[in-house]
């Protein structure tokens, strides 16, 4: 009997697609978190990392994580395109949008890119690594090594971890114009998307409907209140999250603009004079 090649794979598939319809995801179940588990401690040592490495190396690192980051987005979105559902397959969800900004910020460094991949990441994408949404409707929410559980949980691992990475291990930081920024651009999305949704009935973003999993939007009230909520949290939240940086660099700036005292002269002990201005 010749064993082919062929054969393996389609073997191994069956494997898989038995092992995934038989298990269910389940939110802080085993596989969840692992997950959560590999987030951390990777997320402590990008910083670890980053804050000792040269500028080369810094760059090849952010340059592996981009090309992960586009990898796993494309192999989701051509699974999404084998099978196109209207409702799914648009990458119009704002965590795409976050995964491709993220990728282009570690690739080129950009400061704005890198705003936009501070704010979505660390608030909202986490949200997903907390509060996870897998699957369709017509397949079910499928657990590890299903490819749904594998490129939803790799692409928003990756995000945070860009967030991260370039935040503490790279030290580039957002200022009170990058908030605007991002809020701009994030309503700006909103806009578009919720008149997508509108006239293809769909409901990407959430914006026209809560999801069908428990979420942080359960408490918020109904359609349309929790968006209003949703959108000030947010903003809210962000201003929290500049904030901080906003204080360290006037501090520093102060510090620096400061005259030093001058010290005492070497051979009579005694203070030197500050040079009348």
């Amino acid at each position: 009997m010749i064993v082919t090649a062929r054969s393996v794979a389609r073997g191994v598939q069956e494997v898989i697609e038995s092992v995934s319809s038989q298990q269910e995801f389940v939110a802080y179940g085993p596989s969840h978190l692992v997950v959560l588990g590999v987030f951390a401690v990777g997320a402590a040592v990008l910083v670890w990392h980053g804050r000792r490495e040269s500028g080369a190396q810094a760059r090849l690192v952010s340059r592996i994580l981009a090309v992960l980051l586009l990898a796993t987005f494309t192999t989701a979105l051509v699974y999404k395109l084998i099978r196109p559902d209207l409702a799914t397959s648009i990458p119009l969800q704002l965590c795409d949008i976050a995964e491709l900004t993220a990728a282009y910020a570690l690739w080129t460094q950009r400061h704005r890119a890198f705003v936009l991949t501070y704010f979505w990441g660390l608030l909202l994408s986490s949200q997903a690594l907390l509060t996870p949404d897998i699957g369709t409707p017509e397949e079910g929410a499928p657990d590890f090594p299903s490819h749904l559980f594998l490129t939803f949980f790799v692409l928003h691992v990756l995000v945070v971890w860009s967030a991260v990475y370039l935040t503490w291990g790279r030290g580039m930081r957002p200022r009170w114009r990058d908030y605007r920024f991002a809020v701009v651009v994030t309503l700006g999305w909103v806009a578009f998307t919720f008149t997508f949704n509108t006239l293809a009935g769909t409901n990407y973003g959430y914006l026209n409907g809560k999801p069908p999993t428990a979420s942080i939007l359960d408490a918020l009230g109904p359609w349309p209140l929790y968006l209003v909520i949703e959108i000030l949290i947010v903003m809210g939240a962000w201003a929290l999250m500049t904030w901080p940086w906003e204080r360290l660099r006037r501090q520093a700036t102060s510090r620096a603009d400061r005259p030093s005292l001058p010290g005492p002269d070497r051979r009579t002990g005694v203070a030197r004079q500050s040079p009348r201005r």
